[in-house]
């Protein structure tokens, strides 16, 4: 038996397939490739035939219409679909590195306080909106009409060839990648016969044409192309629609309180322009404790441990459930996820006027501004405070909390570790109009001191105090006091969502992996076996296989085919033999 082959290799990716061309345009050569050769090779796959130069210069006028299906060309071919897939993922780029306006307008704000003279130039660039920008928008449009149009007809071929034969074989099996031969002395109907019920039993479609068994596998790398740009498209598709119908809140709450899901209980609140507010999961709940420890000794000191907070939530039904969220683990209610975001302390503080009447008392939250969680906050007392003279004013007290001090004399005020090992308070007080009532929006957290006058105190600093819990820090000319009571409470941050797109966006993750792999890892490829009656009349045997681009595994495989074959068509001797094997019997 003897075997010639002719073996290569080419990279390829699926989404790039139309640049491969079968390997028998190079076997077979541009000089006389008769008809069948050519058949041979035809549509072993879907991709469309491109003119990527365009009309020839000088040469004759395209017209509108032919300029609109150029252009169509263009748009729908799989180059294009790469180079805009490219784009939108270097437009999200921006979006990742700059504030946006969508997520957090605070941190836009304080982005464009820092950098003034950029500003100008990123609001012309939209890139404060990039997801919602004109040219972002162009550019998601523009690829989701070119992966359609891209895949519809390749869809239709493909049903096409679905329906279709193998072609029959080439006149010249020798011009191709993968080839071998040899002569049997069995008859060329049982070789064609044996032929055909092999390559079904390796799953190929097979039927007998003239004097050859054609022969073809490997359609689930078309399918696998095909799902792959599907997917991105059905990912496109829950992109487009988690933005237009998500909604996102945040909402800060201290130990022992609670919240209702309802748009007023968000501390802000963000959502698509398709969603409606009574489109909210009906629920509530209670946070009942926040557990945090943290590692105390070695290189990780202060890494939380336990990081978790307990809460008993109702649904619709108005039922009791309880219930614990962690980082990552959020609690599911219909279609909403309650994430715990963050963690910080809300110390207990007693305001008195002059009089001694308590005017404040509750547990005023402090946001962290490093990992050991120093923190700030502020106190307000808006109404009900007189001095001591019965006149009516306001206070306000600006708040900096260490949960584990160093101690006087140790470096500035900053916290040691973010567990309650030595909570201190320093405080600094104010009167006078807190502006709460100009209409213009205030942080609480933060303190308008331009119509205030602040106090000067006995102790510390003469206009600031640090105080340990259950101390008090009195006020000046029988103003009042401020108490930092012995409880300390702890207080998390929940991200309440609906994200309708998401399980439609992993189903086209999941699908896009599968689809890749299909069609990286699967050939299309055809094989031809032809059995015809010799001259000296024995069976001349030829096997011969083509596949989409060049691989060293067509060859193998062929090998095996053709080793399984010779079990049922074995060689004849050669004349050589013959005549030497005749001689030494006589």
């Amino acid at each position: 038996m003897s075997t010639t082959d002719t073996t290569g290799t080419t990279g390829e990716h699926p989404a790039a397939d139309e640049a491969d061309t079968p390997s028998a345009t190079d076997a077979a050569g541009a000089a006389d490739t008769s008809p069948g050769d050519e058949a041979a090779g035809a549509d072993l796959s879907t991709a469309p035939k491109e003119d990527p130069a365009g009309p020839a210069p000088g040469g004759p006028t395209l017209g509108a219409v032919g300029w609109i299906r150029w252009f169509w060309r263009q748009l729908t071919s799989m180059r294009v679909a790469l180079i805009l897939l490219f784009l939108l993922s270097l437009g999200a780029v921006p979006g990742s590195l700059i504030p946006q306006n969508s997520v957090d307008e605070l941190k836009v704000a304080d982005f464009k306080k820092a950098h003034e003279t950029l500003t100008p130039l990123y609001e012309k660039l939209q890139l404060f909106d990039v997801y919602g920008s004109v040219w972002f928008s162009a550019i998601y449009i523009l690829l989701f009409v070119s992966l359609i149009g891209c895949i519809v007809p390749r869809t239709w071929q493909f049903v096409g060839q679905l329906r279709s034969r193998p072609p029959g074989a080439p006149k010249r099996l020798t011009r191709l990648p993968a080839y071998t031969t040899w002569r049997t002395e069995a008859e060329p109907e049982q070789v064609r016969e044996a032929a055909r019920a092999l390559l079904k039993g390796r799953r190929f479609r097979a039927h007998t044409v003239d004097d050859a068994v054609a022969a073809e596998k490997g359609f689930l790398r078309e399918v696998g192309n095909l799902v792959f740009h599907i997917a991105l498209i059905v990912m496109l598709v829950a992109f487009a629609w988690g933005v237009l119908f998500k909604s996102e809140g945040g909402k800060l709450i201290v130990e022992g309180d609670g919240f209702s899901n309802t748009l007023t209980q968000y501390d802000d609140f963000k959502s698509g322009s398709q969603f409606a507010t009574d489109e909210l999961e009906p629920f509530g709940f209670t946070l009942n404790s926040f557990t945090g420890t943290y590692e105390k000794t070695g290189p990780q000191r202060g890494t939380p441990r336990t990081f978790e907070a307990d809460v008993t939530y109702t649904r619709g039904d108005g039922k009791d459930e309880k219930a614990v969220i962690r980082v990552n683990q959020p609690l599911k209610v219909g279609d909403s996820k309650v994430y715990l975001i963050s963690h910080g302390y809300a110390p207990v503080l007693t305001v008195k006027d002059g009089r001694g009447k308590v005017v404040f008392n509750g547990a005023v939250p402090m946001l962290p501004v490093d990992n050991n969680i120093t923190s700030t906050g502020a106190v307000k007392v808006m109404d009900g405070y007189r001095d001591k003279n019965g006149k009516r004013e306001q206070l306000g007290f600006t708040a900096f909390f260490v949960p584990t001090f160093a101690g006087a004399g140790k470096g500035t005020m900053v916290s040691q570790f973010p567990g309650l090992d030595f909570p201190v308070l320093a405080l600094t007080g104010f009167h006078g109009d807190l502006r709460v009532d100009s209409g213009l929006p205030q942080n609480v957290y933060q303190l308008d001191t331009s119509k205030m006058t602040q106090y000067k105190v006995d102790g510390g600093t003469g206009v600031a105090k640090r105080l340990l819990p259950g101390e008090t820090m009195t006020l000046p000319d029988g103003a009042g006091s401020i108490t930092f009571e012995k409880e300390i409470k702890e207080w998390a941050s929940f991200q309440v969502s609906q994200q309708p797109g998401n399980g439609l966006a992993l189903t086209g993750a999941v699908a896009a992996i599968a689809g890749l792999t299909g069609s990286l890892f699967i050939q299309r490829r055809r094989v031809w076996v032809r059995a015809v009656r010799g001259d000296d009349g024995t069976t001349v045997v030829e096997m011969a296989g083509l596949g989409r681009s060049e691989s060293a595994k067509l060859p193998e495989e062929l090998a095996d085919l053709a080793v399984a074959l010779t079990a049922q068509a074995p060689p004849a001797p050669e004349p050589a033999e013959a005549e030497a094997s005749e001689g030494a019997e006589k």
